[in-house]
């Protein structure tokens, strides 16, 4: 070996050395790695660092919890304080933490014109989505006996006037949900020559449906169907 591979050795040795000395060994008692940014950051310092998000375990959120609405205003416009009503909300709401009452009402109205009118329109793909089964046989049946008949009808909205819960509750897992609607909607019936029979193509027509939905809230199926119906003119 000449003296220059020598001199380059002993200066290996030197820096593997120091390097250990600063360094030191790994034991398998180390505390686990951490986070610097994360440390500036929650110490107040460093200003230049932006944290990315889920590098701050501890940190303090960023806004305060929202307080919990206290129960008497809980129902506020829906349901009065203490009343049948609102006690059967406070059931669904114990029993799925994602109810929404003000969202389920919206939910309903658009439930409410797409069945009325997927009736109309012998819709039974629409309908069976949306309505129980045993609702839909009767839904289906009275589309089967319009259809042997030749009659058509024709159904246009003008106005949802009112959408507003009159129950609610949970019995064996199920929620119900009760909604009055009233509407303003021109429905004609006309036989196979196109005659009307039943209603006035000119003339709109009030009507009140109170329809009841229901879900099971052990299913992660987020939707409702309507399982029962009642109309008065």
């Amino acid at each position: 070996m000449d003296i220059y591979t020598i001199i380059f050795l002993a200066l290996a040795v030197f820096i593997f050395l120091r390097l250990r000395s600063v360094l030191g060994q790994r034991t398998g008692g180390e505390r686990p790695p951490f986070d610097r940014a994360a440390r500036d950051v929650a110490r107040g310092g460093n200003d230049n660092i932006v944290p990315m998000p889920g590098t701050i375990i501890d940190q303090a959120p960023l806004a305060p919890a929202a307080e919990p609405v206290p129960a008497p205003d809980r129902w506020k416009g829906i349901a009065a304080p203490d009343s049948a009503l609102a006690t059967g909300l406070n059931e669904v709401a114990s029993s799925d933490s994602s109810f929404d009452a003000q969202h389920f009402i919206s939910g309903a109205k658009g439930a409410y014109e797409m069945i009325v009118l997927a009736f109309a329109n012998g819709d039974r793909r629409s309908l069976k989505d949306l309505l129980s089964s045993e609702v839909y046989d009767g839904f289906e049946a009275a589309i089967r006996g319009r259809e042997q008949r030749g009659e058509k009808v024709e159904t246009r909205f003008a106005s949802i006037d009112k959408a507003e819960l009159v129950s609610a509750g949970v019995r064996d897992r199920v929620a119900q949900l009760t909604v009055r609607f009233v509407s303003q909607m021109i429905s004609v019936t006309r036989d196979k020559n196109g005659a009307v029979i039943d209603g006035n193509p000119e003339k709109l027509t009030d009507v009140t449906d109170v329809w009841t939905f229901a879900r099971d809230v052990s299913s992660r199926d987020p939707n409702w169907k309507l399982v029962g119906t009642e109309s008065a003119h």
